[in-house]
């Protein structure tokens, strides 16, 4: 086939089939999507595509961490008590125990001391917790996310050890509601608690939670506790730098205990003290000065024999105020000044002699004659032995018994210029002898008694019966069940310090019996009184005359007998020592108008001890602390007097001194007549409860 002119294109069509070549460049051809024309386009919408595949699965598994946690959190939640019944748990009382002069002796209960308030504390104490365990703590809602994010950061970079970011809310939970373990569950439920506790609670009340809660160690919970227990002091009169170490021990009170580990304890302080002047709450001057004059924890004087006393204050507590709801503060009758003194008397002599003598304990009481108990010391070393060895040891009293002896036989008639015969005896078997192994013939019952002559004491029980002794005993205060035997008249059967030290006070105050006491008055902490001792006495147990009979025989003891090197000069003074017959006791008890003390030595296990006798190491002890007591005051004559009536010398010729010079105003009547007590006389147990 041949194409005509008419089909052939000619060149004006042919130029107006080629497009412009500006126009090709200005807009080009668009590509076929399935070629390489189309590509980037399909990029960018896969790449949209995928960024919203990532989003929508980020926020469903988000989501689920959400409502996981959710569901963590609400179980956790579960297992606590319901949060409209939830309530802050009663914090246990404490009981401090107060000398006479009011100051602190000892603090009894689980807290070691009293709840105090933000306001009777310095401001700078409860701002040092602030500074060094919550810098956030008035800006926090109970958790702190930038503390716990800081500690994050600052653990993963290891600095400063592991730190927790745990708020001060969040550590009050823990002690109030949870235990101590470190679980995630534990952590959530304190970060629930944390967040009640901030609802429910101002600030300053949340604070004050914590100072009177938390565990400074040693036994200490609270920051009262914490301040008595390191620096004898209250949480009151605390210095900065003391604040200042309180604060740093909380982070760990075993290890940063000032008295156990004191230069981690100041430097821990040191920290604190820096944070309190950077975060303004104390002026860098007053930084300065803590810094140059560091918390020092100061000796504990007395502080061993003080619970001797105080666990006796708790033995007797419940009889006066029953069960124990919130703290209470006990005023007792102890003298702070004569505690100490007895105790040091007592530690030093057993150091010094007590290993040579096999003589490893011993007790000293002392009252006032009316009963008050001014010192109580129960053994060498408290933190060794809890055992009260002057309120519940029952110990064979010797020689120190005679007194009931001859009292008894005053009281049936007999003087003390009476005349027995020094000399060997035999009742029934029983065969005593004297301690010297010696005879004096013919003696009056005074020299029998300054020489404590066991043959006398033999011959005048058998006279006036055992039975009567032991009611003459029981008359003074002896409570301990008394044997009625002939042995009885050297003391055999056992009593305690405190016992001893009641029945002679009779013979101090004019013949009045007592009870010892030792709690003045009980003050709750609002100062309600819910005790208050009232002035009671059991009535007149023994007759002026025979009082003043038996007090110069006494008298006679420490005038030239076993007694004569611990008088007191200026003092009418009565005692007398006791040894039993195989070395397990030996004791002194004496008295003034002033004090009446008793003083123990033995050992726990009865052992024998070496020739110790009760004119030897007790009597020393008895000396040197009745003297120290008496220094500086004026002398006072007993009140039932001297006998008027005896001569001068007795006996052997023996002298006694000024035991007969009237030195006390003269008693009416005839001294030398017996009266004789009423035969229904009631007994000491009949006098207190009433039969």
């Amino acid at each position: 086939m041949r194409l005509s002119p008419d089909d052939r294109p000619s060149r004006f069509q042919k130029a107006a089939a080629q497009p412009e070549p500006s126009r090709q460049l200005r807009n080009p051809p668009k590509r076929d999507k399935r070629g390489g024309g189309g590509g980037g386009k399909r990029r960018s919408r896969r790449r949209r595509s995928l960024l919203g595949g990532l989003f929508y699965w980020t926020m469903v598994l988000g989501l689920w961490c959400v409502i996981g946690v959710g569901g963590i959190v609400a179980y956790h939640a579960s297992q606590l008590p319901p949060i409209n019944q939830l309530t802050v748990p009663k914090r246990p009382p404490n009981i401090a125990i107060l000398a006479a002069d009011g100051s602190l002796l000892a603090n009894r209960g689980e807290t070691g001391g009293r709840t105090v308030t933000i306001g009777e504390i310095p401001p700078y104490l409860p701002k040092a917790f602030v500074a060094i365990e919550d810098r956030r703590f008035y800006e926090h809602f109970g958790i702190d996310p930038v503390g716990i994010s800081r500690a994050i950061v600052n653990n993963l970079r290891g600095r400063g050890g592991v730190q927790g970011g745990s708020t001060l809310t969040q550590q009050l939970a823990k002690n109030l509601f949870l235990t101590q373990e470190r679980t995630a569950a534990r952590k959530i439920q304190e970060a629930i608690l944390a967040l009640w506790l901030e609802r429910t609670y101002t600030k300053d009340q949340i604070l004050e939670l914590y100072l009177n809660r938390v565990y400074f160690g040693s036994g200490a919970y609270g920051v009262e506790a914490a301040a008595q227990r390191y620096f004898n002091k209250s949480a009151r009169s605390v210095t900065i730098a003391e604040a200042a170490m309180l604060a740093g021990l909380v982070q760990a009170p075993s290890r940063l205990a000032p008295n156990r580990n004191p230069d981690l304890a100041e430097k821990r302080a040191q920290l604190v003290i820096a944070a309190m002047a950077d975060q303004g709450f104390i002026t860098q001057a007053a930084a300065k000065t803590a810094l140059t004059a560091p918390a020092e924890v100061p000796e504990r004087v007395g502080a061993g024999s003080v619970n001797y006393a105080a666990d006796y204050v708790m033995d007797v507590l419940d009889d006066f105020i029953g069960a124990v709801e919130g703290d209470v503060t006990v005023l007792t009758t102890i003298d702070s000044k004569l505690q100490s003194s007895a105790e040091t008397t007592l530690v030093d002599a057993l150091s010094a002699q007590g290993a040579k003598l096999n003589a490893s304990q011993g007790a000293v009481v002392s009252l006032a004659p009316d009963g008050a108990i001014r010192a109580l010391i129960g053994g060498r070393d408290y933190t060794k032995s809890q055992f009260n060895r002057a309120t519940a040891a029952r110990r064979q009293p010797g020689s120190s018994f005679k007194p009931f002896v001859y009292l008894t036989a005053l009281e049936k008639g007999m003087t003390p210029d009476t005349i027995r015969d020094d000399a060997p005896v035999s009742i029934k078997g029983w065969e005593p002898e004297n301690y010297s192994r010696t005879y004096r013939g013919p003696v009056t019952l005074a020299t029998a008694m300054q020489h404590s002559l066991n043959t006398v004491a033999a011959r005048l029980i058998q006279e006036v019966t055992p039975k009567e002794v032991v009611r003459t005993a029981q008359r003074l205060g002896i409570t301990s069940a008394l044997q009625p035997n002939l042995s009885l008249a050297l003391g055999t059967s056992e009593v305690t310090p405190l016992e001893m030290t009641a029945a002679y006070a009779t013979f101090a105050n004019g013949g009045q019996s007592v009870l010892p006491y030792v709690i003045r008055e009980v003050r709750q902490t609002n100062g309600k009184v819910v005790y208050a001792r009232k002035a009671a006495g059991l009535g007149q147990v023994i007759q002026p005359q025979q009082l003043a009979m038996i007090d110069t025989m006494f008298n006679g003891v420490m005038n030239g007998g076993t007694g004569s090197k611990f008088n007191i000069p200026g003092w009418q003074v009565g005692g007398k020592s006791g040894t039993t017959q195989d070395y397990g006791d030996a004791w002194f008890v004496g008295f003034t108008a002033k004090l009446v003390t008793a003083v123990w030595v033995g050992n726990d296990d009865n052992s024998k001890m070496k020739r110790v006798t009760g004119s030897g190491l007790p009597g020393e002890i008895w000396g040197k602390y009745m003297k120290a007591a008496h220094a500086g005051s004026q002398p006072i004559p007993l009140p039932g007097g001297l006998w008027q009536g005896a001569p001068k010398t007795i006996g052997e010729g023996a002298p006694v001194a000024d035991a007969r010079v009237p030195t006390a105003p003269v008693q009416t009547g005839n001294a030398r007549t017996w009266t004789p007590p009423p035969p229904q006389e009631k007994n000491f147990f009949e006098r207190l409860f009433g039969g």
